[in-house]
This record gives structure tokens, C-alpha cells and sequence, in this order.
């Protein structure tokens, strides 16, 4: 009498549907999460970068800066120059240097759903581009 130990092919693959059936539940709940995460930090990172705005007109006699000079300043950090949790952003600055709009946008549709930007009313926008922003609020506040 034979008395081997194990599983048999059909036991595997029952557990391998098993595994497939929760990771086809579970995988797109974490990408979801993964850009509402990315998608707050953004707007965090517009509101430092506001907020260094104005701390630079203090020190520039009331102009604002571009990236490398609030970088230079030691306002932000060098991080800026790259990509942030999925968001890259850049400075759009009036020429007399007294107006700007600061964009944040998603490198990936992975990385974040809408893009964002602010000027210096110190409001998160989301962008004005209706195909990267929620259905019928681009360019108004975030919530």
C-alpha cells in the first residue's frame, strides 16, 4: 500500500484560482489608493510651494521666484527639481515677476488622476485641461 504525501495537481490549481480571484479583487483597490495618495500629496506640495512664494517676496522686495530661486533661498528643497510622489512641478511666472501659477502635473494617469494648480490667492485648482481634471470642476477649487 502506497502511502505518499501531497497535493494533488487538481488541490493546486483550486488555490491557484483561489490566489488569482483575491489579487484580481485587491490589485486595482491598491492602484486607486496608491493615486489618491500621490494625488494629496500634490496638493500638499502646492501649498509649500505657495507658501514659499510668499516668503520670497519678503526677501525679493516683492517679486516672486522661479523654482531654482526658491530652491536657492532654502525655501524648498532640491526634491522639486524632480519628480515628487508621481507630480512634476513647474512655475509659470508673469513677466514683471509680481504674478504666477505654480502646475502640478501627473506624470502617469497611474500616478494621479487630475492635475492641479495655484496662484497666489493661495486656492488648489484643479487644471483648467477638462480631460485632466473631474467632470465639470476643471479649473475650480478642491474640495
Amino acid at each position: 500500500m502506497k502511502t505518499e504525501k501531497g497535493f494533488s495537481l487538481l488541490e493546486l490549481l483550486i488555490v491557484v484560482a483561489i490566489i488569482l480571484i483575491i489579487a484580481t479583487i485587491a490589485i486595482p483597490s491598491l492602484l486607486r489608493s496608491r493615486q489618491v495618495a500621490h494625488e494629496t500629496s500634490a496638493v500638499a506640495s502646492l501649498k509649500t510651494l505657495n507658501t514659499a512664494q510668499i516668503s520670497y517676496t519678503a526677501i525679493s522686495g516683492g517679486t516672486y521666484g522661479a523654482m531654482s530661486e526658491l530652491i536657492g533661498a532654502g525655501l524648498v528643497d532640491g526634491r522639486f527639481n524632480s519628480t515628487i510622489s508621481g507630480y512634476t512641478y513647474t512655475f509659470d511666472l508673469a513677466a514683471n515677476l509680481r504674478n504666477f501659477t505654480v502646475y502640478a502635473i501627473a506624470v502617469t494617469s497611474n500616478d494621479g488622476r487630475y492635475d492641479y494648480q495655484t496662484a497666489p490667492d493661495y486656492v488648489i485648482r484643479y487644471t483648467t485641461n477638462t480631460s485632466r481634471a473631474p467632470n465639470g470642476k476643471a479649473g475650480m477649487p478642491v474640495q
